[in-house]
């Protein structure tokens, strides 16, 4: 978009679009961000840890802004790698565990033995690294964590509700890797998916200390119906060994940084748009619920806009973030993005100069190989006269099939950084 100036079609509208999401994808990168959070080198070893679908793009930052020996490993998504010269990338599987994250959990703990207070710890942490970073509790498999993770994942739970459960089965999270590095000092660093960027609950936590519960952990499992395995359930009835509280001893040399923000990511998105004399009209970065309930009130502040130039007048773009949620009841393919921005071209029914896109700044929509979607005026349109209901697609959680049809898949490829949900409508004069 070298040319600043409001778009004028749709081909503009789209590009100027797709150069939003980009820029807040730019704008949470690590190499952007990291440098200034590094602690100065300790006496000892300095010891690098982490795990999340950016791990390997921090440890490279690191690697380039570092001066002194390194060593350690991160564990992030396959396919997610870079290349390092002294930390380790090992990759697993994302969003269900698989046995080379276990392993690889199981060496980062093990890396991280017998240290003392003149050890630094740096310990890199994103998204993802909840899935990634999987150590079950003694007398639970692997299969058997990974039947609860996908019930959690199809259920509609919130992350913070996921999390707060996945503690409480694992071995490492949820203050538990703290523990296992003490007395060395920890540093943490940060990229914030979560709505409203609690450390404790970005990646369930690994350093940082836990204040939920079994109590709360059983309350989710109740909450949304979820099946479990005997030896789980039987795990969190007996609730004897509870994550570390704040306040804990052990965790007292701990202290951690956000480096990357969904907010950071929206503000960049904002100052491109007033560049191009676009009003940007922010609605927040925690925003959660049904993906298709949020859609609706999108499209509700979308139909104001268009009718009455109120809360801004047009040209604006809506951005927003956060996590919205699927309760999958089809068999269809398409991740929360998608299914947002499919309810919200439902509703729309072709309203004239309403541009959309939803994307994942991960680059990964669910578990597909899209960042997300785009729709425009003409989509309803375009998908009727190839046979294709919107309707029907949304009602079996098929929102990758209809975008699909159409060409309007956005495919990034991963981005190696993770703010979460990026949704923005564009509303242009008639």
């Amino acid at each position: 978009m070298s040319n600043a100036h409001v778009p004028a079609n749709a081909v503009e509208a789209r590009s100027f679009l797709r150069g939003l999401f980009d820029a807040a994808v730019e704008a949470a990168l690590p190499y952007k961000t990291l440098a200034q959070y590094l602690p100065e080198a300790p006496k000892g070893r300095t010891v690098v840890i982490g795990a999340g679908k950016g791990a390997a793009s921090m440890a490279q930052a690191l690697e380039q802004n570092w001066k002194g020996p390194l060593e350690g490993m991160v564990i992030t998504r396959y396919e997610h790698g870079l290349p390092t010269d002294k930390i380790r990338i090992v990759e697993a599987s994302h969003p269900v565990p698989d046995a080379a994250g276990q392993k690889a959990a199981e060496a980062v703990l093990e890396s991280v033995k017998n240290l003392s207070e003149d050890d630094l710890v740096i310990c890199l942490i994103s998204g993802g690294g909840s899935a990634l970073l999987s150590l079950p509790v003694p007398g639970i498999t692997l299969d058997e964590k990974r039947a609860v993770n996908k019930a959690l994942l199809k259920s509609g739970a919130q992350i913070s509700e996921m999390n707060c459960v996945r503690k409480h089965l694992s071995a490492i999270k949820g203050g538990q890797l703290a523990v296992a590095c003490y007395p060395a000092r920890i540093v943490t660093l940060m990229i914030s998916d979560v709505p409203g960027d609690d450390p404790s609950v970005i990646a369930s936590g690994p350093t940082v200390p836990d204040p939920s519960t079994f109590e709360q952990a059983r309350e989710v499992i109740a909450k949304y119906g979820i099946e479990l395995p005997e030896s789980v359930k039987a795990y969190l009835e007996a609730a004897q060994n509870e994550t570390p509280k704040p306040g804990d001893a052990r965790l007292a040399r701990c202290e951690g940084h956000i480096i990357s923000t969904p907010q950071h990511a929206l503000q960049a998105a904002a100052q491109l748009a007033r560049e191009h004399g676009v009003t940007p009209i922010v609605l927040g970065d925690t925003i959660e619920g049904e993906s298709r309930d949020v859609a609706l009130v999108h499209a509700g502040i979308v139909r104001q806009i268009v009718g009455f130039d109120e809360p801004a007048a047009k040209p604006c773009v809506i951005l927003s973030g956060g996590e919205t949620t699927v309760t999958v009841r089809g068999n269809g393919r398409g991740g929360r993005c998608a299914e947002f921005l499919l309810q919200l071209t439902i509703a729309l029914e072709g309203v004239a100069s309403v541009y959309a896109l939803a994307c994942d700044t991960d680059g990964i929509d669910g578990s597909e190989d899209n960042a997300g979607c785009i729709t425009a005026p003409d989509s309803l349109d375009r998908a009727a006269a190839k046979g294709v209901s919107a309707k029907a697609h949304l009602a079996n959680n098929d929102a990758y099939a209809f975008f699909q049809s159409l060409d309007d898949l956005i495919v990034t490829g991963p981005t190696r950084t993770n703010v979460n949900d990026f949704r923005a409508i564009l509303v242009l004069p008639n």
